[in-house]
């Protein structure tokens, strides 16, 4: 079988992990691919997530490794054995790679916590208002293409309010009052974010101006729980698209920007009032 053009995230992911497994052991590429049967090439394009592996040859990697971690090699030998495609699959010739992996990261998570400063979070948009935040690139996007990313931003929805993935989501105050698509538009959006907070697999907590000090207050985030803590994996939107990060370092590091968020935001129930007061200002102000 020829090696992947387009390794998916999670291909990948499986790859570095096995990178990261071999390194801790101290192998070069060739040296694992003598003891375990590989030439170098094929180590190299299975680190990179061109090629795919077995569950029994992962296994024999991770004994020749050493690894110490029997989660870890269980988990990995699930990725290995999943089988078809994701639904997102559909859009891979209309959409860029980004958007994909975004919905491959949430629909393989355990859990997700976001955290929004200039936007509503993507999984608890309307469809107008998502409409509205795709009519702000520039160079401007056809209403086409337009279309087709905010349908695939509500069908992305569908893992939250399935109940399948728990979402916990930190909205600032910021995001809660940019008016993306006018105050009407905005203010259904924040009669929606009042009627999810009630669904019982999602958490809404608001981040106020008062707060002081706000930690990733340049960023939407999105953390992704993984089946064990070594595979969770952060999601960072950015103008170019979306970056991800899965070092420990990383890993650690915002799993300390989320504690810290879960002790500043307010309650969820002060969370709802404090989005009820923003639609009546929204109203208020545009009677």
């Amino acid at each position: 079988m020829p090696p992947r053009s387009n390794p998916t995230l999670r291909q990948r992911r499986l790859g570095t992990e096995l990178r990261r497994m071999r390194e801790q052991a101290g192998f070069g590429g060739s040296e694992l691919g003598r003891i375990v049967g590989m030439s170098p090439a094929q180590v190299t394009q299975m680190e990179s997530g061109r090629i795919g592996i077995s569950a029994d040859r992962l296994r024999t990697i991770a004994a020749a490794c050493n690894c110490a971690n029997p989660l870890l090699v269980d988990a990995l030998a699930e990725v290995v054995s999943a089988r078809g495609k994701g639904w997102w699959e559909e859009y891979r010739e209309v959409l860029t790679t980004d958007f994909l992996e975004v919905a491959e990261i949430e629909s393989y998570a355990e859990a997700l916590s976001t955290c929004t400063t200039t936007y509503i979070p993507g999984l608890l948009q309307t469809s107008a208002y998502a409409s509205a935040v795709f009519t702000r690139p520039y160079p401007p996007l056809s209403r086409a293409e337009i279309d087709v990313r905010t349908a695939f931003r509500v069908q992305r929805q569908q893992i939250v309010r399935s109940g399948k993935a728990p979402l916990q989501a930190f909205i600032h105050e910021a995001a809660l009052r940019m008016q993306f698509g006018g105050p009407k538009v905005l203010a259904e959006q924040l009669e929606a974010l009042v009627e999810d907070s009630e669904h019982p697999g999602i958490s809404i907590r608001v981040v106020p101006f008062a707060v002081a000090t706000f930690p990733g207050a340049s960023e939407n985030l999105t953390f992704a729980k993984g089946p064990i803590p070594e595979l969770d994996t952060v999601q960072m939107d950015v103008a170019q698209g979306a970056l991800f990060f899965d070092s420990p370092a990383d890993l650690a590091k915002h799993r300390a920007i989320f504690s810290r968020l879960d002790s500043t935001a307010l309650s969820e129930e002060g969370s709802r009032e404090f989005i009820r007061s923003v639609m009546k200002d929204v109203e208020t102000a545009h009677a």
